[in-house]
């Protein structure tokens, strides 16, 4: 009786140390004056939420003290072996997953080719089998699992983890793959398109600080995904940032994957430079196979690059027109290929933008791992809507159990 109703003020406690929480695991606040200062909670709030968090396992005092007037304040972590996250990039042809912990840091991961044309249920049946041998291989067990984050390369009703045709995904169209994952782990699934992963994990690495950031990733495909004041931003349907299948109406109009004609991305993306390039005689088939063409310089390659960048210069500064951003990043394999493209964005974003928009604006390539990037980005989301003030107590409540089993 004693330790339920011990386990019952810890967990009511814990209801509020959602905000406490993010403050530790964002970096805002690691003490605990810091965390009294920014919370604006009394020190017997902070202390009784902090216990809460502490008695979970979610937090742990640093080795390492903050130098004060007297003595040295003990500063607070996330403690990222609290549980795992799993993660999958679908993509095309293959599938790379991941394990990871709470820093998001890989603990292990793997690679295979897989047809997503087969359809949902072959390739989320492998994906499971995949994440079960990965977590014997480190010595864990579903009951560890924080939560498991998908990458798709398709439109994706975040809200319903549901995919949204026309996509590459043939099949795919509005399967409930967040119930599907749940009869198999039970953990929460968060279902999101690869770019918006990418847009965050570039964004809480490398640009924590920058209020207003647009990622654009060029590769086989053209999306972007877009983050205002420090929120990934959807629109309202999950959405926002499909800037591939804008359309532009200067001629030639060619025929888009999505069916339209004069897409940006039947204009500028992988598939579309190589459909080019087999035009002229020259071998290439993806965007990978066109970076391997400009960095041996062939000619027509660098000249079809370059024109891509003035493409996605002309509908990038569209963008900055409507969203303002102080930081735009250009991620993807296309970047791969440098100020040969890079040199055409920034060209058309100077040249058709006001200068108030372009006056403090920063367009760099992004800093992020191709290979791994993606993964972080899916260990982010599900880091951070399981940390969340109105989820907490539930993540705690989901990872006493097993404990106490």
């Amino acid at each position: 009786m004693k330790d339920s109703a011990r386990s019952g003020q810890e967990t009511g406690s814990a209801a509020g140390a959602g905000a406490i929480l993010w403050l530790i695991a964002s970096g805002k606040a690691r003490s605990r004056s810091a965390l009294i200062e920014a919370s604006g909670l009394s020190r017997s709030t902070v202390t009784e939420r902090l216990a809460a968090l502490f008695a979970a396992g979610l937090i742990e005092e640093a080795p390492d003290a903050m130098p004060s007037g007297g003595r040295p304040a003990r500063l607070i972590r996330l403690n990222t072996a609290f549980g795992v996250t799993l993660c999958a990039d679908i993509g095309e042809s293959h599938v790379r997953l991941a394990i990871t912990d709470l820093e998001p840091r890989i603990l292990a991961e793997a690679v295979g080719s897989v047809d997503i044309r087969r359809g949902p249920v072959p390739v989320l049946g492998w994906i499971v089998e995949q994440f079960r041998a990965l977590l014997a291989g480190i010595g864990r067990d579903s009951g560890d699992v924080l939560g498991i984050g998908l990458g798709l390369p398709a439109p994706v009703d975040h809200e319903g983890g549901r995919v949204v045709g026309p996509s590459v995904m043939t099949g795919w169209d509005d399967f409930d793959i967040r119930s599907w994952m749940r009869r198999h782990f039970d953990a929460p699934v968060a279902v999101e398109n690869d770019v918006n992963l990418m847009t965050l994990a570039e964004y809480r690495r490398f640009w924590p600080n920058v209020g207003q950031f647009l990622y654009i990733k060029a590769g086989t495909g053209i999306g972007s995904g877009i983050i205002t004041d420090g929120r990934l931003y959807r629109g309202a349907q999950g959405a926002a940032g499909d800037i591939g299948h804008i359309q532009l109406t200067h001629a030639p109009a060619p025929l888009c994957r999505c069916g339209k004609l004069g897409c940006v991305e039947a204009r500028a993306a992988g598939w579309a430079i190589a459909r080019d390039l087999r035009g002229h005689g020259i071998e290439a088939s993806a965007a990978r196979d066109i970076i391997a063409l400009t960095q041996a310089g062939e000619p027509e390659a660098v000249r079809l690059v370059r024109e891509a960048g003035r493409v996605l210069g002309e509908v990038t500064s569209d963008v900055v027109s409507v969203l303002n951003p102080s930081v735009i990043v250009i991620g993807g394999t296309l970047a791969l290929a440098g100020e040969d493209l890079m040199s055409g964005i920034r060209e058309l974003v100077y040249q058709r933008s006001l200068p108030l928009a372009t006056r403090n604006l920063t367009i760099a390539p992004a800093q992020s791992d191709l290979s791994t990037g993606l993964l972080l980005g899916a260990a982010l989301l599900v880091i951070e809507m399981q940390t969340r003030p109105e989820t907490i107590e539930s993540t705690i409540l989901r990872h006493q159990r097993p404990r106490a089993a």
